[in-house]
């Protein structure tokens, strides 16, 4: 291993696929400090919905990033990135191996390539766009910058207004940005990947289960404390999978059993787009493993694939 690029281990996967059970396990075997990479885990308002690691496991390896930030203050990728590589130093200072773990595709990428660094857009400009119908933008985008609109769904209000507000106030298209990112450790660290992709079967046998656990261990007055802060409901906290569900049950919108087929749709729905994001996104040659991880001898093959890189 160059000693001018220190190891860091890196697990990752759609929700459920066993990840926390990984890290603790290869954290036990390499000496190592869990750092969370998942956007909901960070939240201290969420520890039972956002499946964060119980405190026996927390116990059996340092945890860090679990729990750390009020659901009021929105955690961006970019400050989580940060957050992480202070993390990351204090475990190189100690002599511990760094082992990201989560689910959140941007934040690993952010911390890994860095951010495009745009300038702050005119809120004039901001405004009008964001009032603008999105076929009219989208033909303004079509005209001002042809490739980068023919990387856009027409309808994707969110992504076309984007696109649009940055030329329009930067003078360079969105692509310009990106490829003047700065602030990435991906040179600076020899990563040991590992991406969780176990059969789809198993996964949703996994979330539904989760789910109904999450249920049993006092999700619902989590959901109600939550609630009982009376924040804005577009924070990411509030919008949280599993939250939207439960607080409609909360509220007499839904019956029990409603709630539960919604909080398990919308589990699998996030778990089928996170599991098409890291089969696509990472780099080709970080292996991806397939096997569940309860099947025999699976973790230990997992965890073998991780430290043989290190």
């Amino acid at each position: 291993m160059n000693k001018s690029r220190p190891p860091l281990a890196l697990i990752a996967g759609p929700t459920a696929s066993g990840k926390s059970a990984l890290a603790i396990a290869v954290a036990k075997a390499a000496n190592g400090v869990v750092i969370n990479a998942d956007s909901a885990q960070i939240y201290a308002d969420i520890d039972i919905v956002a499946a964060r690691p119980s405190a026996d496991e927390q116990a059996q390896a340092p945890h860090r990033l679990y729990g750390v930030r009020d659901g009021a203050d929105p955690c961006s990728a970019a400050d989580w990135a940060a957050l992480a590589r202070a993390e990351i130093d204090a475990a190189q200072e100690s002599g511990q191996l760094s082992i990201l773990v989560g689910g959140t595709g941007l934040y690993l990428r952010t911390l890994l390539e860095g951010i495009a660094p745009v300038p702050d857009i005119d809120p004039d400009i901001r405004e009008e766009i964001r009032a603008a119908d999105v076929a009219d933008n989208y033909a303004a985008l079509q005209a001002a910058d042809p490739e980068g609109a023919a990387k856009l769904n027409p309808g994707d209000t969110t992504r076309i207004a984007r696109a649009l507000e940055v030329i329009r106030s930067t003078g360079q298209t969105l692509a310009y940005w990106q490829n003047h990112k700065e602030g990435g450790i991906g040179d600076d660290v020899t990563v040991a990947p590992l991406i969780l992709l176990p059969p789809r079967e198993w996964l949703v046998e996994r979330c539904d289960r989760r789910f109904a656990q999450m249920l049993d261990h006092g999700a619902i007055e989590e959901v109600e404390a939550l609630l009982a802060r009376d924040l804005d409901p577009a924070l990411p906290v509030m919008r949280a999978i599993g939250v939207p569900e439960i607080a409609s049950f909360i509220r007499g919108e839904t019956s029990r059993g409603e709630m539960i087929e919604a909080g398990r749709l919308a589990t699998r729905q996030y778990a089928k787009r996170q599991y098409t994001w890291f089969r696509n996104q990472p780099p080709a040659d970080w292996p991806r493993f397939e096997e569940p991880l309860d099947a025999p001898g699976a973790l230990d093959r997992a965890v073998s694939i991780i430290t043989d890189r290190l």
